[in-house]
């Protein structure tokens, strides 16, 4: 299993993320070009960080104060220029550090440092290099997160960042303080190792490394190499049982809500950062027909989803079964190529993963439906298409890295 481990031992940021995996072999064309639909010229160059060389990225942008809708709005209309498994996880990544911000300062925050054109363009900048390498896994070593305190656009605070805490309950990431004072893990690299984490959740036992390379940050020490390691491994062994992580489920029960609204109101429970959502019909008091609507919500959103139903819904309660645990299969997200009626196209696959072979291989449906729409074909045809495409690519895969068929 190809594997993707960050050593943060002295921290983590945005730029510095996007800065390892360039480093370690991820495309750079196609990551320069993502991080230029939100800043005019992006640029990487190699630094000395107390004697490491290391990739360094610069946006160039300026502050900028937003909220949430404002930042989809940007990430939306980056669209063209950013792969669709990208771009999805760098709303999922803005969705936990508005999550985070409203659990600390409380609803209806604006976004400060973190909602700015240069954290919009590291965050893509890092979900397009992610996605680029083609890794099954990601895996981060203990995170060191600083000490002291700093001024913010809130005043003076401890460090940890109180958003920066709050990213980190519940992601299953390990932490440590770190050497010498300052903030070395922002709420941003925070944001953004939480998700890497957790939609390619990994293991690390025994490994081969076959690339590794480091990111910088903007401070430079003398003594200490502010830079962030980032190594592509091939791990060893029997396979690993599958995944655990923990969820919560919400529910509640409605009478007076039409099919419609409640099959939007999913719809908006997913692009906030749901697992799942499902409505079941269900028999109330006094015969009354109803739904039970569900939501597995990760615990850090847990919150902010129960208002999300109450909004949506109507509902006067929520109920919350905490800490439910769940196996979860590795799974990837890549673009595949497709060739329907003479034309070549490119669309995004979900893959389920067990013991090193795909068993589950599926198209985003949403992309399908626009793509059969544009070609005047059945949608049916599309997705037929994209997972035979996704299991041809899959079997070279396992040709190339397993040659001798064992």
């Amino acid at each position: 299993m190809r594997v993707l481990v960050f050593d943060p031992f002295h921290g983590a940021a945005g730029d510095m993320i996007t800065a390892a995996l360039l480093a370690c072999g991820a495309d750079r064309e196609r990551v320069v070009a993502a991080m230029g639909a939100v800043v005019a010229e992006p640029t990487v160059e190699t630094v000395d960080r107390a004697g490491i060389q290391a990739i360094k990225v610069h946006t160039h942008a300026t502050p900028e104060h937003r909220t949430l809708a404002d930042v989809e709005k940007r990430l939306d209309a980056a669209a063209p220029q950013v792969p669709a498994d990208a771009l999805a996880m760098a709303h999922r990544v803005f969705v936990r550090l508005n999550t985070a911000e409203e659990k600390v300062h409380g609803a209806h925050v604006h976004f400060h440092e973190v909602g700015a054109d240069d954290a919009i363009a590291d965050v893509i900048g890092a979900c397009t290099a992610l996605f680029s390498l083609g890794v099954e896994g990601v895996a981060v070593l203990p995170l060191a997160l600083g000490s002291g305190t700093a001024t913010g656009s809130h005043g003076r605070f401890p460090i940890p960042a109180p958003a920066t805490v709050a990213l980190l309950e519940g992601s299953g990431l390990v932490t440590i303080p770190g050497e010498g004072e300052g903030e070395l893990c922002t709420p941003t690299g925070a944001a953004l190792l939480a998700e890497f984490t957790s939609t390619l959740p990994a293991s690390l036992g025994a490994y081969t490394i076959l690339a590794a390379g480091y990111g910088a940050g903007t401070r430079d020490p003398p003594h200490t190499p502010n830079v962030l390691r980032a190594m592509m491994v091939e791990t060893a062994g029997a396979p690993a049982a599958m995944p655990v992580d923990t969820v919560d489920l919400l529910e509640t029960n409605v009478d007076d809500v039409s099919g419609e609204v409640i099959g939007e109101a999913l719809a908006q429970f997913m692009a906030a950062g749901a697992r799942d959502a499902s409505a079941t019909p269900i028999l109330m008091k006094k015969g009354r027909p109803g739904y039970l609507v569900t939501v597995i919500a990760p615990p850090a959103s847990a919150a902010s989803l129960a208002r999300l139903m109450a909004r949506e819904l109507g509902t006067l309660g929520v109920r919350c079964i905490p800490a439910i645990h769940r196996f979860t299969a590795e799974r990837t997200v890549s673009e595949v190529d497709v060739i329907i009626g003479g034309h070549k196209k490119r669309l995004p696959v979900k893959c389920g993963w067990m013991d090193g072979s795909i068993y589950s291989c599926k198209a985003e449906f949403d992309t399908a439906r626009d793509l059969a729409e544009e070609l005047g074909v059945p949608v049916r045809e599309v997705l037929r298409a994209a997972q035979n495409a996704a299991e041809k690519e899959a079997g070279k895969r396992r040709q190339r890295d397993n040659p001798g068929g064992r």
